[in-house]
């Protein structure tokens, strides 16, 4: 059973799922769907060609769906998805794509964004990643699934991290972080693999065969684009395999340093 409080406004053409909560003065835009089981806090925004995904919580104050910050945008039909089972803290800011960019910003299924996140035009989410208060995702970055962020920390236009990704507070990211990789600092570069964050979801055997191949990556003299391409053709690991995909691939670069040891006299 619904609970709209009286002081809210839903604009005629809004599609309203069953068992919805929203709060008092909220705001429902006429091209909005919300689905079953959705709760929406008081003085929150939700507009624009915007769909929620079913039993995600918006908490009071947050705008969701408003015009991308982009000076581009010139009014055209633009798109904002949200998945299921989301958690949007107070004070967020979710804009949708533009038409450069494929005119869509996606963010897939239980995911918890703390507060005053902002997400930029055009960003792509992948499943149960967790922001931290204050994240800032410019427009265009890709996240994979179960990348965690920390607090207050900025993500550069067009950078992609990948899966399993631990990014930490107070960092500011300008390159593409590899999946199952730990990366902090200002600037941010990679500090070894994210073990906390893969020891949850991963066998033993799969984070040792990750062990050694991030040696081989970034700790040896040898380059990274060569010893990716080795590796990808010869592990039998799709762990190993996703990891070297990811860096074959970049086009924004891996921000790592060689580990230097001194020649034994």
């Amino acid at each position: 059973m619904s609970s709209i409080h009286p002081t809210a406004i839903i604009e005629e053409g809004a599609v309203i799922g069953k068992d919805i909560t929203i709060g008092p003065f909220a705001y429902i835009g006429a091209e909005v769907e919300l689905k079953d089981g959705c709760s929406v806090g008081a003085h929150s925004v939700i507009e624009g060609k915007t769909t929620i995904g079913n039993k995600t919580h918006i908490f009071s104050h947050a705008t969701i769906g408003s015009i991308p910050q982009d000076l581009k945008y010139a009014g055209e039909e633009v798109e904002l998805i949200i998945g299921d089972n989301n958690t949007i803290r107070e004070f967020t800011l979710f804009n949708p794509g533009t038409k450069g960019g494929g005119s869509v910003t996606k963010i897939g299924n239980g995911n918890l964004f703390m507060g005053y996140v902002h997400l930029g035009h055009d960003v792509i989410i992948g499943d149960n990643c967790i922001l931290a208060n204050g994240v800032t995702l410019a427009g265009h970055v890709e996240l994979g699934n179960h990348v965690v962020i920390g607090g207050l920390t900025p993500v550069h236009q067009f950078v992609h991290i990948g899966d399993f990704a631990m990014i930490g507070g107070a960092s500011a990211l300008t390159q593409d972080i590899p999946p199952y990789c730990l990366a902090e600092g200002n600037r941010a570069y990679l500090r070894g693999l994210n073990l906390t964050g893969l020891r949850r979801s991963l066998q033993r055997e799969d984070i040792n065969t990750l062990k050694q191949a991030y040696k081989e990556l970034f700790e040896k003299g040898k380059p990274l684009q060569e010893t990716a391409q080795a590796l990808f053709e010869q592990s039998p690991s799709q762990k190993v395999k996703n990891l070297c995909r990811f860096i074959k691939t970049s086009k924004r670069g891996i921000p790592f340093h060689r580990i230097k040891h001194e020649d034994k006299q």
